[in-house]
């Protein structure tokens, strides 16, 4: 049911960089009218393949690290714990380390990203 998400910046050279290392990707930034954004990888082939962006816009966005929605990224590299070994590294901070919910449903851990947002990382151990 998720189709899109937005990721509130207020430094966007700063969170580029951020989760460019972290996840080992490239951002395609662009201007959008007043909004600046930065696009995460989508692959449109993949049946519920969701993507979303960074985006800076103080007028309708603020970075958050208690209220509202949080985001879980799927692990690329079938491991979060290698993601989060990048976080700090890359400026942010980790929240929880690698923690496993329970056999059926896989892993997750929380960071903080540069711009004060609270996030989630996720793997499934059962693909």
């Amino acid at each position: 049911m998720v189709a899109w998400f937005e990721i509130p910046v207020i430094d966007m050279d700063r969170a580029i960089a951020f989760y460019e290392k972290v996840f080992n990707i490239s951002l395609q930034r662009q201007q959008m009218g007043i909004e600046e954004m930065a696009f995460f990888p989508f692959d449109g082939e993949k049946k519920g393949a969701i993507s979303g962006a960074l985006i800076k816009n103080e007028k309708f966005y603020k970075p958050s690290d208690n209220k509202g929605v949080m985001i879980y990224f799927e692990s690329l590299e079938g491991d979060l714990a290698k993601e989060l070994s990048r976080v700090e590294a890359a400026g942010g901070k980790v929240l929880q380390e690698k923690k496993l919910i329970n056999e059926q449903v896989g892993c997750m851990g929380l960071f903080l990203d540069t711009e004060g947002n609270r996030m989630a990382m996720y793997h499934n151990i059962t693909k």
